[in-house]
């Protein structure tokens, strides 16, 4: 039984595959969605639509949101590039709920962009039911993609060079010190060169990583 049921490695400038199996097999990201939220962020910041220095003010749907977080409270103010680290190193699942109603407006409009960015991407089994990746509640969906999916949307992140700023980091501080944010990834550090992007978890699904490391002058996603 080999210790993975799906995995891809790929070249990131031009996506060349050097391994893989089950490199189609559709499978729940759990937090790994959270790259697909980030993407439409750096998009919208791109175009101007929002700036990280935007305050943020935590409603009290996104105060309730459980698993991994940063513990935001109703009507605390953040700015979006607080609350982005908040998700994509400590993988908070409030800021990503946060975050998606600033954006978005809310959070069903949210994962309707987040799906028609994967649908321009071209990613054929990747299905979002969420902003944050938790396992689905009472009559919900579970979100879906697959490791060549993955590698796609790693690459075309990998183009906004702020994504690699936020996901390199392997602590950093918030709400003024008071709160301590550490990587979910722990192969920074660990493994020459690594210097992102993220990992997930539930239970049902087992474990997720998207990572990416330097190799001389090749960047590989893995």
């Amino acid at each position: 039984e080999p210790p993975f049921k799906a995995f891809i490695v790929v070249e990131a400038d031009g996506g060349r595959m050097i391994d893989g199996v089950n490199i189609r097999e559709k499978r729940a990201p759990a937090s790994i969605t959270k790259l697909m939220v980030a993407y439409v962020v750096l998009e919208k910041l791109s175009t101007g639509g929002v700036k990280l220095t935007d305050k943020v003010t935590v409603s009290k749907e996104a105060s309730h949101i459980g698993g991994s977080q940063v513990y935001l409270k109703e009507g605390e103010v953040f700015t979006l590039d607080e609350l982005m680290k908040a998700m994509m190193v400590a993988s908070g699942n409030d800021a990503a709920y946060a975050i998606s109603e600033y954006v978005a407006g809310s959070k069903d409009e949210m994962i309707k962009l987040m799906n028609s960015q994967a649908r321009a991407m071209g990613l054929a089994d990747t299905e979002f039911h969420s902003v944050h990746g938790l396992p689905p509640g009472k009559g919900e969906k579970e979100d879906q993609t697959s490791c060549a999916d993955l590698a796609v949307l790693a690459r075309e992140l990998l183009k906004h060079p702020k994504v690699l700023e936020w996901t390199s980091i392997q602590s950093d501080t918030f709400r003024d010190g008071k709160f301590t944010l550490t990587n979910t990834n722990k192969l920074l550090g660990r493994f020459s060169g690594a210097d992102g992007l993220k990992t997930g978890y539930y239970s049902q699904t087992g474990f997720n990583i998207v990572v990416t490391a330097k190799r001389g002058e090749i960047r590989f996603i893995a």
